[in-house]
């Protein structure tokens, strides 16, 4: 939703970011790469019990990720195969975050059972769209995005409300799960 509704403006304001990263020799595929790898120090960050830091740096992380699409239109190399780079990344970060997160709620079966569910979600969020737009339908939409899920991810860390934002989490995910479904099964 958020990048649906906010990717014209954060593409205009992620521009110049783009251009200085290209001028001094960062390709896109290097912040993708970067991007994963603050969001998976952050992700064992928390799972060794250090909540603050590594909330931030799955966020940040998750940030900077937003950045290669910016440097890539800035060199001219936007490609398939970056798209591609990008899409793998992202789940592998977000397999880290609540991963982490199982790892730090180790002692609450419950939550651990949650932060598996919500990793679940996640992927099957990513993976409805894919198969909807190999179809040829366009599989976006959808209530809980990358983006709503790396921000509820965080603010529950940040704020110490875990067990609530895996509640809410997967609930939301879930929804979004068949809100795709539905509108690829329409679609197509």
């Amino acid at each position: 939703m958020i990048d649906m509704k906010a990717r014209s403006r954060a593409t205009k304001l992620l521009a110049p970011i783009g251009a200085g990263l290209h001028r001094i020799g960062i390709s896109a595929a290097a912040v993708t790469v970067f991007g994963l790898l603050v969001t998976i120090a952050g992700a064992i960050l928390i799972g060794t019990g250090q909540w603050l830091v590594g909330g931030v740096l799955v966020l940040v992380g998750s940030g900077i990720d937003g950045i290669d699409g910016a440097v890539a239109r800035a060199a001219g190399t936007v490609s398939a195969r970056g798209a591609f780079l990008d899409a793998v990344t992202d789940r592998i970060g977000e397999t880290a975050m609540w991963g982490g997160l199982a790892v730090a709620v180790s002692g609450d079966p419950v939550a651990v059972g949650l932060a598996a569910v919500c990793l679940g979600g996640s992927l099957t969020i990513s993976y409805v769209r894919a198969k909807a737009e190999v179809g040829g339908a366009d599989g976006r939409g959808g209530l809980m995005g990358r983006a709503e899920r790396v921000v509820l991810y965080s603010l529950g860390v940040l704020t110490g409300m875990v067990v609530p934002m895996l509640w809410a989490a997967a609930a939301l995910i879930w929804f979004t799960v068949a809100q795709r479904f539905v509108n690829g099964w329409r679609r197509l």
